[in-house]
């Protein structure tokens, strides 16, 4: 196999030093935009080097975003070259258009690192849905969020304070919208449940919820009564199709959600067969990431595609009535009082999420039962 690397960061770096010890994979040249000289590979500023070199037959797309990534890896399967991406922004977000195209290019296309990063959870979606139907996916996918709530909720810190930490360590950007607004989970849980379920969720029914506005009171709120909070996504196969959605959510101590530390990853499936099966381990970083990456060179040097068929475009139904943490102007009927928030009964994911579209400065948790 001779691979094009887009992408010579974290994840780049990574697949390059992991295939240099192989013999069955090489990679021959790099676009990278900095001056690199490597032994082995050519570095090139132009990707028509790699488009048009007929030697390579596989890409690896480690550069993230949607743009460039998006032309770069939709003219590698025009040409008929094999796409191997991490890139879970990417992957979504064009899920009903690049599955298609590479299908009737007749190429490879894999992207096992765009979930979990180091755990193999899509590749183990795709083995567990050939013999049992898969009724739930989610959990704990960001690792940055899940940083900053387990030390929020262990040293009593405040959200500012851990938020910093966490980019001194390099777990956050300089600008962490992505993370602590929920839109990295957001991806990841939309494209888990696109192949859990077999279908193409609709983006713009899928709600997201981030911890942006969490506080140590509300941590404190939270300790008192037994919970922990975690940024949990969740996906559900329902009567009307599926439920599709991410936010914090309330946890008892004891589960095993509440105890996952640091930067981890704790995310499950539920089949009508293996019932609970829940995957552990590194969400991010360079190695763990990379070797995802690598896993799936190796499958598409045995032949082996994306992981479920394309489904048809389907609406997440949020209909379902959860009881919630709320701190805010909130105007409606209360079950009870925790300090300065109330608990609210009854209401659907999408009336919340409605309602904290209109009241940015509020805090709100899903309490689970």
């Amino acid at each position: 196999m001779k691979i094009g690397l887009l992408g010579f960061g974290v994840v780049g770096r990574g697949v390059y030093e992991i295939t240099c010890a192989r013999d069955d994979m090489q990679v021959t040249k790099v676009l990278c935009l900095e001056d690199i000289s490597l032994p082995d590979a050519e570095a090139v500023k132009d990707f028509k080097e790699i488009l048009n070199d007929d030697s390579i037959d596989t890409v690896v797309e480690a550069m993230g975003g949607l743009h460039p990534a998006y032309e770069f890896v939709r003219a590698a399967i025009e040409a008929g070259k094999n796409v191997v991406t991490s890139n879970k922004a990417l992957v979504c977000t064009f899920y009903d258009e690049l599955l298609p195209l590479a299908q009737s290019k007749g190429v490879k296309f894999r992207s096992t690192a765009a979930v979990g990063g180091g755990i193999g959870w899509l590749s183990e979606l795709e083995r567990s849905r050939r013999v049992q139907t898969i009724s739930q996916v989610g959990g704990i996918m960001n690792g940055t969020c899940n940083y900053i709530l387990d030390n929020m909720t262990r040293m009593g810190l405040n959200y500012d304070d851990v938020l910093k930490q966490a980019q001194k360590l390099g777990y956050a950007e300089a600008n962490p919208s992505t993370d602590v607004d929920g839109i990295d989970t957001w991806h990841k849980v939309i494209l888990s449940s696109n192949i859990a379920f077999g279908v193409t969720v609709d983006k713009s029914t899928v709600p997201v919820a981030g911890i942006r506005n969490i506080q140590a009171q509300d941590v404190e709120n939270f300790k008192a009564h037994g919970l922990v909070c975690k940024l949990i996504s969740t996906g559900k196969r329902t009567e009307n199709g599926c439920s599709v959605y991410v936010q914090p959510t309330l946890v008892k101590e004891g589960e095993p959600e509440a105890a996952v530390p640091m930067n981890y990853n704790l995310i499950t499936f539920i089949g009508d067969t293996s019932e609970r099966m829940s995957f552990y381990g590194q969400g991010a970083g360079r190695y763990p990431t990379a070797y995802n990456v690598v896993q799936d060179l190796v499958d598409v040097l045995e032949g082996k595609g994306f992981y479920a068929p394309y489904g048809e475009k389907v609406a997440a139904d949020n209909s379902e009535k959860l009881t919630w943490y709320v701190r805010g102007n909130w105007q409606g009927e209360t079950a009870e009082s925790w300090g300065n928030a109330v608990i609210v009964k009854d209401v659907s994911v999408t009336d919340m999420h409605a309602w904290l579209k209109e009241n940015s400065e509020a805090f709100v948790a899903a309490i689970r039962a």
